[in-house]
């Protein structure tokens, strides 16, 4: 196993999510690794995509190492409903899966859409869609 492509993996997404334009027209360039401070944030309508959890496993062959990345990203969205959040969470679930999705150490072997959850924040009223894909990536 090897997690040395965890980090291209999010590049890659990360550059994949900022060049698709569907995804473009509805997150422009609001793409984080973590929530942003309410300042970097745009206005408080602004739909926006964060990086969330990770778990990889192992999926190694005598030859190759490779393993399984189980992938969160987050989609928010301002208090006035889903609708923004749903038309960008399928943008961004739509060019995930597109098969576009190159790195600059190893390939993809595999992406799988896993589930995706809507909540709403009790504190403050804004919504978020978590979106969990499954990528199998190898090193090259």
């Amino acid at each position: 196993m090897t997690y040395a492509i965890s980090w291209p993996l999010q590049e890659g997404i990360y550059s994949l999510i900022c060049t698709d334009p569907v995804c473009s027209s509805t997150l422009g360039s609001r793409v984080f690794d973590a929530v942003p401070l309410e300042a970097d944030n745009g206005t408080p309508d602004d739909v926006y995509m964060t990086f969330g959890d990770e778990e990889v496993q192992d999926w190694s062959s005598g030859s190759t190492n490779g393993a399984i990345h189980l992938i969160t990203v987050s989609v928010h969205a301002p208090r006035h409903g889903f609708s923004d959040a749903k038309q960008a969470a399928a943008a961004v679930s739509d060019a995930i899966l597109s098969g576009g999705l190159s790195l600059t150490r190893g390939n993809v072997v595999n992406v799988r859409f896993v589930d995706a959850r809507t909540t709403r924040q009790e504190v403050d009223g804004l919504r978020r869609i978590d979106l969990r894909f499954r990528i199998t990536v190898q090193d090259s």
